[in-house]
Order: C-alpha cells, then structure tokens, then sequence
C-alpha cells in the first residue's frame, strides 16, 4: 500500500490538466501540484497508529491535509483523496457556495432572513433551510456552478467532487452525480479545494468570502472534529459535516495561533463517528508544533 501511495503521489506531480491548471493564479499553486512527501509520511504514520489502515485499503476511508500556513506554498499530503463517497450534509457546503454565486450575480440579495436561513443550514445542519435555499439557488444552477470553468468543483476528469442532486428530505434524487450515482457526494481534495479558494479569496469578491467563512464559524454541532480538538488551546474552526447511517464526513479550516491548515475526513464505517475526533487530533499535531498544540492540555 505504501508502493502505491508514493506512485500516486509522483503521479499527481505531472502537469494537471489545462482546464485544472487554469483555475490556478501564480501566486496559489494547484494543491495537486503542492504534495508534501514529510506530510505524506506523518499522514500515512498517523493512520497505521489508529489501526486504519485496512480502512484505506478497502477506500472505507479518505483524507486530505493541507498546512496552509503560508497560503501561497500549501503543503499537500492525503489518502484516497480522489475516492468519491457519500458524504450526507457535508455537501451542504455547494449550497452555501451556490447562494453567494447568486448574490454575486445579483440574482439574489442578502436579506437578514436569508442569511440566517444559510447560518441554520451550516451552524445546525438544518435540513429544512438546506432544502430551502437550494431552491432558491435552484437545483440545476448549483450544478452548474459545481461543474462550471471557474470552479470546478464537481469534475469527472479527477473523478467527481462535490455533488448535490437530491433535497435534504425524503424527496428522491433528482440527478444523482454521473460518475458514482450519488445524491450527495464529496471528494475530500475537492473538498479540501474548496477550502483553499475561499481561504485565498479566489473563490469570491472578498467581502463575500469573508462573510461566507463567518457563516462557517461558530459551529452548533460538538462532535467530531470540534469534540477532537477541544482540549487544544485557541483553536478556532470553520467547517462542515455529515452523517447518515455509516456514513461520517468532517470538513474544516483550523486556525491554531499562526499556523493554519484544511482538513478533510470522508469514512464508510458504523464506527467512523468515532474515528474522526482521534484522526483530527493526529492531523493537528502534524501540522501545529506539539509544544504550541499541548500548551493548554492538562
């Protein structure tokens, strides 16, 4: 596995395709092209110390780690990073997405209502306020938004990405995603992608991108990724997760003192809720120096 790993990681060093490229600036390099072996090392260490490792190697299990403590030299390390899995409310991150595209094109207005709607739907993953502000965005839009030039966050040349194509509800699939037939998907690179652009402010005009990473603050749901990372001192988060059934999916950018970075978790396990706090704790202490990270723990 470990063969492997290494082959797919000298892989992803070739040039990325001419439409993947172009959605980079000079000065924010392609994460494909920003994979860190040391990273990669610690990631693959940090997994077989967690007996998962079988979980890997059957894709039950995908993560992405990115240290962008300098925005414009990310250090790049994952694991299944292109495996498509059900990722339940995570997805909900394209919606938020779809809705500032929206205002940005003046096709919708931030009204106080609106806003709270889109807070509810992040902070407390309320269905309802996701259902309802997918129609807003409306289903076909949002599709195209995922899968449009600038974005690029849904793409079948890297194996999909980020897919919404059902309501949060009992309502059937609308159009599930062409590649895994899902309803709502996420890769974690292209999850972590996402991240990345709206931490860069590549994403959107900066005042939306600074209002949209607010509505990722300040997280009503303490479990997994929050519930790994409390005992760490001054830790803020802005994420999104998931789960439905077996299903467990975390999202986030970590800020920890000066040094930042995105995680990704994707599992297909009934006890991957209780793998992500353990996994998130190990990807913070690759990333944010131990005596910085433990200064707090008792």
């Amino acid at each position: 596995m470990r063969i492997i790993g290494i082959i797919i990681a000298l892989l992803w060093l070739l040039p990325a395709p001419a439409h993947v490229a172009a959605a980079a600036s000079d000065d924010y390099p392609p994460l494909r092209q920003s994979f860190d072996p040391r990273l990669q090392r610690g990631l693959e260490q940090s997994i077989d110390e967690l007996a998962l490792r079988d979980a890997v190697d059957k894709q039950k299990l995908a993560v992405a780690l990115v240290d962008i403590t300098n925005t414009n030299k990310p250090r790049f390390a994952s694991l299944n990073g292109d495996e498509m899995l059900y990722a339940a409310s995570l997805p909900k991150i394209a919606i938020l997405l779809g809705a500032f595209v929206q205002i940005e094109r003046g096709k919708m207005t931030m009204t106080p209502e609106i806003k709270e709607s889109l807070t509810r739907m992040i902070r407390v993953s309320s269905n309802t306020d996701a259902t309802r502000m997918l129609n807003r965005v409306g289903k076909q839009q949002l599709i195209d938004i995922l899968m449009s030039d600038r974005f690029r966050l849904y793409d079948p040349a890297v194996n999909g990405g980020l897919w919404v194509g059902k309501e949060y509800g009992r309502s059937p699939a609308y159009q599930r995603d062409p590649l895994h037939n899902l309803s709502h998907g996420a890769t974690a690179l292209q999850t972590a992608r996402f991240y990345y652009l709206l931490e860069t402010k590549r994403m959107l005009q900066a005042d939306l991108s600074r209002q949209m990473k607010a509505i990722l603050a300040k997280s009503g749901i303490r479990h997994k990724f929050v519930k790994g990372l409390a005992k760490y001192p001054g830790v803020r988060i802005y994420r999104k997760s998931g789960s439905w059934r077996h299903w467990h999916a975390d999202s986030a950018i970590v800020e920890a003192g000066k040094h930042r970075y995105i995680a990704v978790v994707l599992a297909e396990h009934p006890e991957g809720s209780r793998w992500l706090p353990k996994i998130i704790q190990r990807l913070h202490e690759l990333v944010v120096p131990t005596a910085v990270a433990r200064a707090a723990t008792p």
